[in-house]
Formats: structure tokens, sequence, C-alpha cells
């Protein structure tokens, strides 16, 4: 599985420490940038390239660090195939690729420490979508929502 990464100015320095921990642990990674600090960088410009590999397929599974993580979110979104949110514990890590096929977590880098967030990572990454009728039949509806709105 290959996994992309990014961050901007304010997830920098965490995003340098889960990249060294993710090759760690022999996992394949993307560093989308940013790689170094511009206090001024703007977080839609660091997370869309992420946000658009996951939407060609070019990588399976994408982590986003802001400050808050709330804007790469909301930037991620914006992309077709992209099911991205904001996650602060590691429950909705797994859960959310369980049960909603998310495929971009999206973390603060000022709020969140290195460790709490490797362990969401480490949940979201070891999690698979179940394909039970109910969380396809809910997949499926956000698919069409987003090709109403992007077709």
């Amino acid at each position: 599985m290959k996994i992309g990464i990014a961050a901007d100015h304010a997830g920098l320095e965490q995003k340098q420490k889960l990249v060294s921990l993710l090759k760690e642990a022999q996992v394949e990674v993307v560093d989308f940038g940013a790689h170094e600090y511009i206090s001024d960088d703007d977080f839609p410009d660091v997370v869309s390239p992420l946000a658009k590999a996951i939407s060609i397929g070019e990588v399976s599974k994408g982590i986003a660090v802001c400050g808050s993580g709330v804007g790469v979110s909301i930037a991620a979104n914006k992309f077709p195939g992209v099911r991205a949110a904001l996650i602060s514990e590691t429950y909705s890590a797994h859960q959310g690729v369980e049960h909603d096929a998310m495929n971009l977590i999206c973390v603060g880098g000022r709020v969140l420490g290195v460790s709490l967030i490797w362990e969401i990572i480490q949940a979201f990454l070891a999690a698979s979508f179940q394909e039970e009728e109910r969380f396809v039949r809910r997949l499926l509806k956000v698919q069409e929502l987003e090709n109403r709105h992007f077709k």
C-alpha cells in the first residue's frame, strides 16, 4: 500500500517525524511536501497534490497535517473520490475507513502530539472498508452526491 503525506508550515515538524515512523514501519510513503518551513504557505496548495494523487489512484490513502487539521480537510474534500476527515482519536481513524471508506485523514499538528498522531495513523492504515450492504449503500449515495455536483 502506497501512502501519501502532506503538510503546511504548521504541520511540517509533525510530518517529518511521521515520515520517519512510517518508513521505520516499512510503509511506502510519498511525501508531497512541504519540504521546508515557509511561514506564509497556504494549506490548499500543499494538500492539493496529495488529494489529486488519491483521486487518480496514485496513492491509496493519505495523511494531511496543518495547524488544526480543519483547513486541509476542507480543501481535500473538493477532489472527486477523496473522503477526508479531521481525526483526533483512534476509534474514528478505523471506523471512518471501515464504515465510510475514508481515504485521507487530517490531523492538527498544533493540537495533537506525534505519539497520538502515530496511534491514529496505525489504526487508519490497519483498517479496511467493510463491504456490508449498508456501508456500500451509503458509499454509493455519497458517490452519487459527488457525481451530481462535479459533472
